[in-house]
């Protein structure tokens, strides 16, 4: 295939779909229970919903939408933090555009703006860099967010400004890693996975081999997954086929993108810019172990955390906000009792209504929480 529009064919999704239903029938545990295939990426859930996906499979198969989306995970007290810096009076703090509207304990960073703070939307770290190059008087702070997908080009700023000799330029690293993420939904008593489809952009800068624990440990199959409806379908028949054939394999569906050892080049910056915390707080998870990074001692100078006091302190979401069950698959979107309601995108109380990857939002935006609403 060379064109999007072939990744998006009706009659293929249709001829995936009967072999998915045929593949369903020869499954023993679906004449029992659902089967729980866990999408973890965000990306994935939207395409999902975006193009229908979930209303063409059977209803043996339940998709569990996961905690991929890093603004969703991102917890209360970091968003505090996020303001507490941007409100000093010499910084400019810099953000992707996800971020600007997840609410903290008193307010967003959307909020700080408008009551004075200078806080900007940037579309890379570069421009974060760029505006450090140009108001020398001032300190720019970055906010650095994201799985491994995003940890190499915030690395390799980082390496940029050290080699121009900029020093008004920091990162408010908040990165966080994959792999613990899914160790701790499997290790969670109150989630029951049959497999997973992969992340495809995290695993472009990993590789496939870092899952290979999932299978061989946790013995559940694993396909990392490609994005489009096509992608989708192809990914959830061979874990599928998987299931059906007694295995636990890590598999790669996107491997016109995805190669098994990853990016060496990204990984190489990662490794040299930052290094594990030893834990990590997450939204609606908990703290995990190892589950996000922090810049290295020799490049201390653009650590913001280094540069600044920063409150970091532990917020807990408010009790009526059902993201941390959300986020674990434990109940859909839809289910949470302020969904649709008191939470929607134009007043959020949770992250995964803000981000473009949050499941709230995806259900919201394409409206399946109507028809799932309908039939309960």
């Amino acid at each position: 295939m060379k064109y999007v529009d072939e990744f998006r064919d009706r009659g293929k999704a249709d001829a995936l779909v009967a072999e998915i239903d045929k593949l369903v029938s020869t499954i023993d545990i679906a004449a029992r229970r659902p089967i729980h295939i866990m999408e973890v990426c965000g990306g994935h859930t939207h395409s999902i919903f975006r193009y229908g996906v979930e209303g063409m499979l059977p209803k043996e198969i339940q998709l569990i939408h996961g905690p991929g989306c890093p603004v969703c995970v991102l917890p209360m007290g970091r968003v505090d933090d996020c303001i507490a810096i941007a409100e000093h009076a010499n910084v400019i703090f810099t953000t992707f555009g996800d971020a600007m509207r997840v609410p903290g304990s008193r307010k967003s960073l959307s909020q700080a703006r408008a009551d004075g703070a200078d806080v900007r939307m940037v579309y890379s770290p570069m421009d974060a860099l760029t505006l450090a190059r140009n108001n020398p008087d001032r300190e720019v702070v970055f906010f650095g967010l994201g799985f491994e997908t995003t940890m190499p080009s915030t690395a390799l700023t980082v390496l940029q400004a050290e080699s121009e000799g900029i020093a008004n330029f920091s990162v408010f690293c908040n990165h966080i890693t994959i792999v613990p993420t899914i160790k701790a939904i499997l290790d969670s008593p109150d989630v029951h996975i049959d497999g997973f489809l992969g992340p495809g952009h995290v695993s472009m800068v990993i590789g496939t081999a870092p899952y290979e624990f999932i299978a061989q440990y946790y013995r559940k199959p694993l396909v990392v997954a490609g994005f489009e409806p096509l992608d989708v379908l192809q990914s959830i028949w061979m874990v599928l086929k998987q299931i059906r054939e007694q295995r636990a394999d890590v598999e790669n569906q996107y491997a016109r993108v995805v190669q098994g050892t990853g990016n060496v080049a990204a990984l190489q910056a990662i490794s040299r810019v930052y290094e594990l915390r030893p834990f990590f707080e997450w939204r609606g998870l908990g703290s995990i172990d190892h589950s996000g990074v922090r810049i290295r001692d020799e490049y201390a100078r653009f650590d913001t955390e280094r540069k600044f006091a920063i409150p970091n302190v532990r917020i807990a979401d408010p009790k009526s906000c059902q993201c941390g069950e959300v986020l674990k698959g434990v109940i859909k979107p839809w289910q949470c009792k302020l969904f649709g309601s008191a939470c929607t995108p134009e007043t959020p109380l949770g992250a995964l209504m803000v981000s473009s990857e949050g499941a709230c939002a995806a259900y919201h935006q394409y409206g399946g929480f109507k028809k799932q609403a309908g039939a309960a």
